[in-house]
C-alpha cells in the first residue's frame, strides 16, 4: 500500500513540474539580430509552427531588413483557469492519494464517485489526470494565429482563416507604405 502512495505522489509531483515548466513543444521566441526594420510579431499555437516558418522564411526572402518573432498565443484569463484547473488537479490526486474525504470538512456527505476513488485509487487518480489535461488542452487550443505590425494586421480569431502569402505581402506592403508615409509627414512638421 506504501509503494501505491508513493508512486502516486511521485506522477503528482511529475505532473506539477510539467504544468509549471511551461509549454516546451510549443514556439520558442525567435528573433533576428541584425534587422533594422520594423517588427513583425506572430502570436500562434503550437500547432501553427509549420506555417509560422514558412512565412518566416517566405517574408524573410521578400523583406530582408524586417524584424520577426514568434511566441505561443496565451489569452490571460483562460491561461489563468487552466493553471486553476492543473493545481486543483494536483490537489484532487493528492486528497485521494491520503485517504482524506474534503467533504466531510464542510459538513456535507461524501459522493459515490469519491467512495468508489477511494477503493480504487489508481483508476480515480488516473481518471483526474486525464480528463483534467483535456479540459486544459481544450482551453488552451484557442486556434490563434495574430500577426501585428506595431497594430494588428490579422487575426485568425476574428477572420476565422489563416491569410494567404499573398494577402500578407499586400497588408504588410500596405501598413510599410503607410507607416512610410507617417514618418515623413513627421518630419517635414518637425
Amino acid at each position: 500500500m506504501k509503494w501505491l502512495r508513493f508512486s502516486l505522489l511521485v506522477l503528482g509531483v511529475f505532473s506539477l513540474c510539467c504544468s509549471t515548466a511551461g509549454d516546451s513543444s510549443g514556439i520558442k521566441k525567435m528573433k533576428m539580430q541584425f534587422a533594422t526594420g520594423p517588427l513583425l510579431k506572430f502570436q500562434i499555437i503550437s500547432g501553427y509552427k509549420r506555417v509560422f516558418e514558412e512565412y518566416t522564411q517566405a517574408l524573410y526572402q521578400r523583406y530582408p531588413d524586417i524584424r520577426i518573432e514568434g511566441e505561443n498565443y496565451l489569452p490571460v484569463p483562460i491561461y489563468h483557469v487552466a493553471s486553476f484547473l492543473s493545481m486543483f488537479k494536483l490537489l484532487v490526486i493528492g486528497l485521494i492519494i491520503i485517504g482524506r474525504d474534503p467533504f466531510a470538512l464542510v459538513g456535507v456527505q461524501a459522493p459515490g464517485i469519491w467512495e468508489w476513488g477511494q477503493q480504487n485509487k489508481i483508476y480515480a487518480c488516473m481518471m483526474v489526470f486525464f480528463f483534467s489535461n483535456m479540459i486544459e488542452n481544450q482551453l488552451m487550443s484557442t486556434g490563434a494565429f495574430e500577426i501585428t505590425l506595431n497594430v494588428p494586421v490579422w487575426s485568425k480569431l476574428e477572420s476565422g482563416h489563416l491569410p494567404s502569402m499573398q494577402q500578407l505581402v499586400q497588408i504588410l506592403d500596405n501598413e510599410m507604405k503607410m507607416n512610410v508615409h507617417m514618418n515623413t509627414r513627421t518630419h517635414h512638421h518637425s
